[in-house]
């Protein structure tokens, strides 16, 4: 009898415990919806956002997104956002779609500008910013330093001759070869000895 009490006891101050951690997490996560006014910015791509995200400034929630859309005419992802009634937005804001880390959630960033004019409620985020896909940048550094097939790794990618501010000048020893026409390659790339 006395074990079945004492299981009991320490499941219910698990349970309390638990339920702590709980209120402390949701009250410090800042994770309830902004309500103030709606704006909406329009996006090429919104790889990683949710609705319920967060909106922030100087990485302080300032908003939360309501709604993701497909604009049908232009084929752009349409945000909206609700944004604190005590924050105005200048007319020439930046929103941007970041990461908080490596492999953290993705959240929109904005940038105030520095105009006279506020976006008004119901209004639109002109300047923005698509998320770089972590993806896309590692295709684009392994294929690019492997070079293609036919150049053997030189020149410029996809084949192309370099540009005229990296081309040697006319008579100009090329790539590698720093004893002009006399070197040799046998002796380290020094010139050869005069006979």
């Amino acid at each position: 009898m006395s074990r079945n009490v004492i299981e009991t006891v320490m499941g219910a101050v698990v349970l309390v415990i638990a339920a702590l951690f709980l209120i402390f997490a949701y009250s410090t996560a800042q994770v309830h919806a902004v309500s103030g006014y709606e704006v909406t910015a329009k996006f090429s791509k919104i790889d990683g956002v949710r609705e319920g995200g967060d909106v922030r400034i100087s990485g302080i929630k300032v908003g939360s997104i309501v709604s993701t859309s497909l604009d049908p005419k232009t084929y752009e992802a349409v945000l909206t956002l609700s944004i604190d009634p005590t924050v105005k937005l200048p007319t020439d804001t930046v929103a941007s779609i970041v990461s908080s880390g490596l492999l953290g959630d993705k959240y929109l960033a904005l940038l105030p500008g520095s105009a006279d004019e506020m976006i008004k409620p119901g209004g639109q985020i002109s300047y923005t910013n698509a998320p770089v896909s972590i993806e896309d940048m590692i295709s684009k550094y392994i294929f690019n330093a492997t070079g293609s097939p036919t150049s053997g790794g030189q020149g410029a990618p996809g084949g192309g001759a370099a540009p005229p501010s990296l081309a040697p000048a006319p008579g100009a020893p090329g790539p590698g070869a720093t004893g002009g026409a006399q070197g040799s390659g046998q002796n380290g790339g020094q010139p050869a000895a005069p006979k």
